[in-house]
């Protein structure tokens, strides 16, 4: 019984085998980003961010149709656009980074929903926004593995760099001297670049509306298993890989929206972790005021 529940969907069907792969590997890839986005107070940067490749997607949706190929390169060169616009708003006026992501997300959120809706079909349009995790192909699937790949060896690269300038811009100038001047924007848009290569690659599987909230749920729970990044990293992957199954199991058994499930079982995980995880919940802050007044 507990065989047919837990393992059969995944054992008997290829498409499933596919779905969680694609899954995993959007996990190790984004949740590490996920905790970095949280680190640097970015949270909803990301959101910005996942619907600023929506134009993209949607022209070379236009250009080719469902090619992965074409879609992939509009979302990348949209992403990167105005994530670089965006920042550059930010330090030519008074207008802070996150209130100009704010504004290009809502404009290409709109555009990319018109350029779908004038040439596509109300299903083309879910497609793009909500993914189809269950129709993963083995291109798609190369692709979202391969952007995991590269972005766990670049994190490899400039964790340090990358985990100073979080903490301490100021720092990592005055200690790089004057050739480390420029190396906090580097990083910050290296950082960026990684966030935007993940949202497009995790879009084909969960859209671009979905696909955010398995990189940041699992964040936001490891905040409350663990003190230090390398800790909520690793618990960050764990809870990514446990609402994916969940969340399959759930699309497979009830037929519920995969895409859907999966995020619904990653916000279950930071309820729970809200209520009952190991620093700074409420179980944990009960005991610890207890504790001094007891």
């Amino acid at each position: 019984m507990l065989y047919d529940f837990l393992f059969a969907p995944f054992a008997d069907y290829g498409f499933m085998r596919r779905a969680l792969a694609g899954c995993l590997a959007l996990s190790f890839g984004g949740c590490p980003l996920g905790i970095l986005l949280v680190l640097r107070r970015m949270s909803l940067m990301g959101d910005a961010m996942s619907h600023a490749i929506l134009p993209g997607a949607a022209i070379g949706f236009l250009v080719a149709g469902l090619s992965l190929v074409a879609m992939t390169i509009g979302g990348i060169v949209t992403g990167l656009t105005v994530a670089l616009l965006a920042g550059l708003v930010s330090r030519a006026t008074p207008l802070r980074e996150d209130a100009s992501f704010a504004a290009f997300y809502l404009i290409s959120l709109g555009l990319g929903v018109l350029i779908v809706s004038m040439r596509g079909s109300n299903m083309d349009l879910l497609h793009v926004l909500f993914g189809t995790v269950l129709a993963l192909d083995d291109a798609a699937l190369v692709l979202i593995v391969s952007i995991a790949t590269i972005t766990l060896v670049a994190l490899a690269v400039i964790y340090r760099p990358l985990i100073l300038e979080c903490l301490d811009p100021g720092f990592l100038r005055a200690v790089g001297g004057q050739g480390a001047i420029g190396l906090g924007p580097v990083i910050h848009m290296g950082f960026i670049a990684l966030v935007v290569l993940n949202l497009v690659g995790g879009f084909q599987a969960l859209g671009t509306l979905m696909v955010v909230g398995l990189i940041m749920l699992p964040a936001v729970s490891a905040r409350f298993w663990s003190r230090n990044v390398p800790g909520q990293m690793a618990a960050a992957v764990l809870f990514g890989a446990i609402a994916s199954i969940a969340g399959l199991l759930a699309s497979y058994h009830w037929s519920a929206p995969a895409s859907s499930s999966i995020i619904l079982a990653a916000g279950g995980i930071y309820i729970l972790s809200v209520i009952a995880g190991r620093f700074d919940s409420i179980a944990a802050s009960a005991i610890q005021l207890r504790h001094r007044t007891g």
